[in-house]
C-alpha cells in the first residue's frame, strides 16, 4: 500500500486538465503535432477523435504492474527517468494529456523538412502500427524520429542533429585540446610519473581533439 501511495505521488499526474482547453475541430488525422516537455520538444501524430499517438519514455511500467495509473498523464519525473533507463513505448492518448498543458503547434515540421508530408490516413496508420514497447534512444530513436518517419517516410531528428552538434562544437574545440592537454600534464606531475607511456596519450587525446576542431 505504502509503494502504490508513494508511485501516485511521486508519478501519477492528478486529473486537473478539462478536454475543453483544446479546439478539436484544428486537428485533422496525420497532422504532426509539437509541445515543450522539459528540455526538448515532444512529438506525436494526431489519429482523430481526440486521440494522440506518441512515443514517449516512462519509468512507470518498470517499477509497477499497475494499468489504471500507467495509463494516466506521463508527468516529466516519469518521462527523465524512462529517458535513463530507456524505457519507453508508443502509446495513445488524449490531446490534453499530450499536451501537458502546454500550446501546440500544428505541422511545423512542414515547414522544416524537404520531403512532402505523406497522405493523413496513410500517416495515422503508420503510427498506429507501431503502438507498443519499443526500443528507445535519446539520440538514434526517440519520439521525433517516430512522427517523421510516420509523417515523411524518413526516421530523422532535427533537434538529435542540432544537440549533436552543439557537443560537438563544445567537445571538438581547440580550447579542449588546450585544457585536455594542461589536464594531462598536471595529472601526470602530480602522480610524479613523467614517462613516455603518461605523455603519449595525452599528446595523441589533445592532437586529436585540434586537428577535429
Amino acid at each position: 500500500m505504502f509503494l502504490y501511495q508513494l508511485i501516485n505521488f511521486f508519478f501519477v499526474a492528478s486529473e486537473k486538465e478539462e478536454d475543453s482547453k483544446y479546439d478539436l475541430s484544428l486537428y485533422k488525422r496525420g497532422d504532426l503535432l509539437e509541445v515543450p516537455r522539459t528540455l526538448f520538444t515532444h512529438f506525436g501524430i494526431y489519429l482523430g477523435d481526440n486521440r494522440v499517438a506518441h512515443l514517449i519514455p516512462d519509468i512507470l511500467p518498470l517499477i509497477s504492474n499497475n494499468k489504471s495509473a500507467i495509463a494516466k498523464m506521463v508527468t516529466n519525473n516519469r518521462l527523465l527517468l524512462g529517458v535513463i533507463t530507456k524505457v519507453a513505448s508508443v502509446r495513445v492518448d488524449s490531446l490534453v494529456d499530450f499536451a501537458f498543458g502546454s500550446e501546440i503547434l500544428i505541422n511545423h515540421m512542414d515547414k522544416v523538412c524537404n520531403q512532402p508530408p505523406l497522405d493523413g490516413d496513410e500517416v495515422g496508420r503508420r503510427a498506429e502500427k507501431r503502438l507498443g514497447s519499443v526500443t528507445y534512444s535519446l539520440l538514434w530513436y526517440n519520439c521525433e524520429h517516430y512522427v517523421m518517419y510516420c509523417r515523411y517516410g524518413m526516421a530523422i531528428s532535427y533537434q538529435t542533429y542540432q544537440f549533436c552538434t552543439i557537443v560537438r562544437k563544445i567537445v571538438f574545440s581547440r580550447m579542449s585540446a588546450y585544457l585536455t592537454a594542461l589536464c594531462g600534464v598536471c595529472i601526470a606531475l602530480f602522480l610524479g610519473c613523467v614517462t613516455p607511456l603518461t605523455v603519449l596519450p595525452t599528446v595523441l587525446i589533445s592532437f586529436t581533439i585540434w586537428m577535429a576542431a
